[in-house]
């Protein structure tokens, strides 16, 4: 079993409350294998690297073995901060699969580069300001073409969103949900990112977002007589009208929509 490895500078962040439970992040892991597995089957250093995964290390084993299935020599490496977690995981260690101490700079070996970064419910502690230069380092980390998904869910997966940047910058936002206990869309508002959540007021393009949402969902309340997926259906192909909706049915059917990062961006970056 590998020993312990520590950056070589002070990790960059501070300690999350490392709240998780198994399965928490199951849609965004669904999402990433049903979205980005192209991502990982063509990249010459399958690396990925779960960033803050928390008090107990189970949503990086998930993540470990679910990607598995889609890159059979994936590596995945468990980030944490905070030194007696990482300690704790060690046990969890396998062929392909470590655990690590670090923060946003990413601590890896010379010259590796991870060309996927999974970071759930990392900067909601943090000021908007701050959450916007955790995505520039973090992006600054990935590998050509790599990418960064960034976001936040409830604690225990019904509810979450989450934007997919590239080294370039956003590229989505996607909003997941558990159909069958959603009222309303815009209750997905809780869990938007950091950047954008103190912006859904008017005049900020994710409210104007949401509330189309809304009106698209209570024009297709005639539907939820043959079930809340038609009716999530329905509302998504709605919105198609006016939004730069992106993907297809399937994900649709399972309480996603993925929208282009541009249509909900802040009015200015703070």
């Amino acid at each position: 079993m590998p020993g312990v490895k520590t950056a070589p500078a002070r990790p960059q962040g501070v300690i999350t409350r490392g709240t998780t439970a198994p399965n928490r992040l199951r849609r965004v892991d669904r999402w990433i294998v049903g979205t980005q597995a192209a991502l990982l089957r063509r990249a010459t250093d399958p690396l990925v690297v779960d960033l803050g995964y928390g008090a107990s290390p189970v949503t990086t084993v998930e993540l470990f073995h679910r990607l598995r299935a889609v890159r059979p020599d994936v590596q995945v490496v468990g980030i944490e901060i905070d030194a007696d977690r990482v300690a704790a995981a060690q046990p969890y260690a396998a062929p392909g699969l470590e655990f690590r101490r670090g923060g946003f700079e990413i601590p890896l070996e010379r010259g590796r580069r991870p060309v996927l970064v999974r970071a759930l419910n990392v900067l909601r502690q943090y000021a908007e300001a701050e959450a916007w230069a955790a995505w520039d380092l973090l992006r600054s980390r990935l590998a050509p073409g790599g990418l960064l998904v960034e976001g936040t869910c409830d604690e225990i997966g019904r509810r979450g969103v989450w934007v997919a940047l590239g080294p370039e910058g956003p590229r989505t936002i996607t909003f997941a949900a558990h159909l069958a206990s959603l009222h309303r869309p815009s209750d997905l508002a809780e869990r938007l990112p950091k950047v954008l959540i103190h912006r859904n007021v008017p005049g900020e393009p994710v409210h104007a977002f949401l509330a189309a949402f809304d009106r698209a969902w209570a024009r297709a309340a005639p539907l939820r007589a043959f079930g809340v997926r038609q009716r999530w259906i329905a509302a998504v192909e709605s919105l198609r009208a006016d939004w730069p909706v992106q993907g297809r049915r399937p994900r649709w059917r399972l309480g996603e929509l993925t929208v282009a990062w541009p249509a909900v961006a802040p009015a200015a970056r703070p």
